[in-house]
């Protein structure tokens, strides 16, 4: 079947589209600290699985054999990586989401790619707020969401109130001779300004910065 140099220069269109969308959401995810995503093999994941997507849905569009074959081809694979978190599995869907969405009208994949733009802008912006005149966080960081985590830990023989009151103190373990606080964030360079503000107040403590 001859393809029209009009039906050409729209999938090369879409393609293009695709491409900088994907990347667009890559670097946003790594601007509200999902650290994750900065790995090749989930770069390469986000960017490629829409264009896959694509290319699936438009092949198969339109005949229903080649539909159905392909379906059980695709259901012998199996993703057998483990999901860390909600999140990258959304990501997961959201690519695909983005691929299916160009093949049938360019218009959904914007639509689609503003709206999660919209999402995320908002929770940030949540979060802000929460923090300037709540003074907590609206989300709470999680070891097992895999994101990539700075560990703080603070051995000292008194009550620290600056540690008591952070918002990124995850534990506090109390013996009869000293107590240790466990901090942990995707903010490095603050953990640094703690231990420095730690160091003008503060005499009797030791701690552990790990950077992960």
């Amino acid at each position: 079947m001859e393809i029209s140099t009009e039906t050409i220069l729209s999938i090369t269109i879409s393609l293009i589209i695709l491409i900088i969308s994907s990347i667009s959401f890559r670097i946003l995810l790594e601007y509200i600290g999902q650290k994750w995503v900065v790995t090749y093999a989930h770069t390469f994941t986000i960017v490629a699985l829409p264009v896959i997507t694509f290319v699936i849905t438009s092949v198969i569009s339109g005949n229903i054999a080649l539909s159905l074959g392909m379906v059980g081809a695709l259901s012998i694979v199996r993703f057998r990586n483990p999901v860390r978190s909600p999140l990258e599995l959304c990501v997961y869907f959201a690519s695909i989401t983005m691929g299916i969405s160009a093949s049938v009208n360019i218009k959904w994949l914007i639509f689609f790619v503003f709206s999660i733009l919209i999402i995320i802008l908002t929770l940030s912006l949540a979060s802000k707020i929460s923090l300037s005149f709540f003074k907590k966080p609206f989300f709470f960081t999680s070891f097992t969401e895999g994101n990539s985590l700075s560990t703080l830990e603070i051995t000292t023989n008194k009550t620290i109130k600056i540690l008591d009151d952070d918002i990124d103190m995850k534990s506090k373990v109390m013996n009869e001779n000293e107590i240790t606080y466990l901090l942990a964030s995707n903010n490095f360079i603050k953990l640094k300004k703690l231990i420095n503000q730690l160091e003008q107040e503060e005499k009797n403590f030791k701690y552990q910065l790990r950077s992960n």
